[in-house]
Order: structure tokens, then sequence, then C-alpha cells
């Protein structure tokens, strides 16, 4: 599986980019528009540390590379609800593109991962 050393490092910085993705849905004026994104944007947002966690206690190299490619999934939809919410909300549109190149890094890390599972 991955080294236990990065296990938390990386279970801590998915839980912050989670944490920062409430904070700034949190800000955002709720209107017709911006609430359905608002929803998307939480759930894969959260997603992400919450199935990494669930990789790190999975039962099998089966499912714990299935967990990551969740993972990588749920980043890069956050990247796609974030890039809509920044062109739904100018207030907001450098805090979601800072958050938008947190969930690109993460998607690569998890993308990293999956392809170093796969090669053993």
């Amino acid at each position: 599986m991955i080294d236990n050393s990065y296990k938390y490092d990386l279970e801590d910085r998915t839980a912050v980019f989670a944490e920062k993705v409430i904070e700034l849905c949190k800000k955002i004026q709720k209107h017709v528009v911006v609430t359905p994104l608002i929803d998307q944007l939480v759930r894969s947002g959260t997603s992400i540390g919450a199935n990494y966690c669930e990789a790190n206690g999975a039962s099998s190299r089966k499912d714990f590379k299935n967990k990551i490619h969740i993972c990588k999934k749920e980043a890069k939809e956050t990247m796609y609800w974030l890039r809509i919410l920044a062109k739904a909300d100018d207030l907001h549109k450098e805090e979601c593109r800072n958050l938008w190149k947190e969930a690109h890094e993460l998607a690569k890390i998890f993308s990293s991962i999956a392809a170093k599972i796969s090669k053993v």
C-alpha cells in the first residue's frame, strides 16, 4: 500500500481542504443559481478526505485501490464545481481559484498513488 509516514499528512491535508470548501460555501450568498452548485461542491469536496480515510482502513489491496480511484474522481469533480461556482459568484472567484489549485494537486497526488498501485 502506501508509506504510513505520509498517510496522516494527506489525511490532514484533505481535511483542511474540506474545511476550506465549507468555509467558502458558508460565505456565498445563496440564490437559485449557486445553491445547487454549493450543494454539489460540499459533497465532492468533503468526500475526497472521507474516501482517503476509508482507503487507509481498507480490508484488501483491491479495496484500497478502489477508494484511491474514488478520491481522484472526487477531486476532479470538485475542480469542476469550483470552476462553475467561480463563474457564478464573482465576489469569491479568487478563493474558488485557489481551492481549484489545491483540488488539482490532490487529483495529481491520487493519480500518482493509483499509478503506483497498478504497477505493483
